[in-house]
């Protein structure tokens, strides 16, 4: 396990202002107990911090059927509804919410070219509710699969994740082992499958980027 490359630019930012804290509570707090208690917090939160930004090793098993879980997490909703963004048609709804403790790598679920990337501002609502979808803060893309089929992902920012970061661009090639992007500190994460694919997984179901299979093609 490492620390992700989002991490990097946090971290070092992050333990600065944890030594000048440290630093001022020293020359502060004259009982000592009360100071260690403080900075075994302190030492917490940055443990807490460092682990949010974890990147596990990962082995994709690689299938032009499947399409694989953008991110860790729960499902909260599967359902059919009206893509209003793109499609503009009817389509299936499979919805994962990220909390804090979930790895936020958001990875590619089919391997394709990206049609579509639109990041658009919005309000920061709890992210594991439905309307989140189509108000907060979110960027959407859509993978073309080589058999022509489309699938569009969309990162949500939260309450407390209010930077969806999207490293890939339109007319990239893109494989299931590749990572899509980050979101800090709690999300949700939307897949809009075609009205034939085979859903696999059901509501509360864990789930795991680029391990679970979220559905298959027909």
């Amino acid at each position: 396990m490492k620390i992700h490359k989002e991490g990097k630019k946090i971290i070092p930012l992050v333990l600065i202002i944890i030594l000048a804290i440290t630093s001022v509570l020293y020359l502060l707090i004259e009982q000592y107990l009360i100071f260690y208690f403080l900075l075994g917090g302190i030492v917490v939160l940055l443990g807490i911090i460092v682990w949010f930004f974890r990147e596990p090793s990962l082995n994709v098993n690689q299938n032009k059927n499947h399409i694989l879980s953008v991110s860790d997490g729960v499902v909260v909703s599967i359902e059919p509804c009206y893509e209003r963004e793109y499609f503009k048609e009817e389509r299936i709804q499979v919805s994962v919410f990220m909390s804090l403790f979930n790895v936020h790598i958001n990875r590619i679920p089919v391997e394709g070219e990206i049609m579509y990337k639109n990041h658009r501002r919005g309000r920061f609502l709890p992210a594991f509710i439905p309307k989140s979808s189509e108000e907060n803060e979110r960027c959407t893309t859509v993978i073309k699969t080589i058999k022509g089929t489309e699938i569009l992902v969309r990162q949500i920012a939260g309450i407390l994740a209010r930077r969806v970061i999207t490293y890939r661009n339109k007319g990239e090639k893109v494989k299931q082992d590749e990572q899509l992007g980050f979101i800090r500190f709690g999300s949700r994460v939307d897949l809009f499958l075609p009205i034939s694919a085979k859903v696999n997984v059901k509501l509360q179901q864990k789930v795991f980027g680029g391990k679970t299979v979220i559905a298959t093609f027909d």
